[in-house]
């Protein structure tokens, strides 16, 4: 199977990562979105971070009904902080059966050369880029390993929603209900 893998904080999960996984996911390249739940984004502080299995669980919870979605806790054994690189690396170890590509927002490409290996993540995996407001240009768009997909631009963060939790401000429509419920029975992001 190819299978597009989604790298993120999920600091909450929100309607854009899963309209996004969804448009990679029905645009014919890809047969699952495997949404990776990242402890540690080593770009990231980890300032106002859920725990990972909290933020896990509210992966599961948006995604149960999507058999095309799948969430992973494999960077939880692994060593902090990880590095997408390795992750690859672990997965490809663990399902040969399967062909892997990085989903990544177009505004990611200009640093992606700081990433660790990235030359490898680009000629051996390859990446599905989505559209992203006022993205910077790369040169990695040339790659032949790069692919652009048509998707819609959203400008929807997490940042945006942990404020509005703060500030005791509606968070309906930008989380599934689900999510939502998790938020509200653990008292995340007070």
């Amino acid at each position: 199977m190819n299978i597009g893998l989604f790298f993120g904080s999920f600091n909450p999960i929100h309607v854009g990562h899963l309209i996004i996984a969804n448009v990679m996911v029905e645009n014919g390249t890809l047969d699952q979105v495997w949404f990776v739940v990242s402890p540690q984004n080593p770009f990231k502080s980890q300032q106002s971070l859920a725990h990972e299995f909290d933020r896990l669980d509210m992966v599961r919870a948006a995604i149960h009904d999507n058999f095309k979605f799948q969430a992973t806790d494999v960077e939880f054994g692994m060593p902090k902080p990880s590095y997408t690189a390795d992750t690859l690396a672990v997965l490809s170890d663990k399902y040969p059966q399967h062909h892997f590509s990085l989903i990544m927002g177009e505004d990611n490409l200009v640093s992606f050369p700081k990433w660790k290996n990235y030359q490898a993540i680009v000629d051996f995996y390859g990446l599905k880029v989505y559209p992203r407001p006022e993205a910077q240009k790369s040169e990695l768009i040339e790659h032949p390993n790069v692919q652009m997909v048509d998707a819609p631009l959203l400008d929807i963060s997490a940042t945006f929603i942990r404020d509005n939790l703060r500030n005791s401000r509606s968070i309906k429509y930008l989380v599934p209900d689900a999510v939502i419920d998790i938020i509200e029975s653990r008292k995340l992001y007070r």
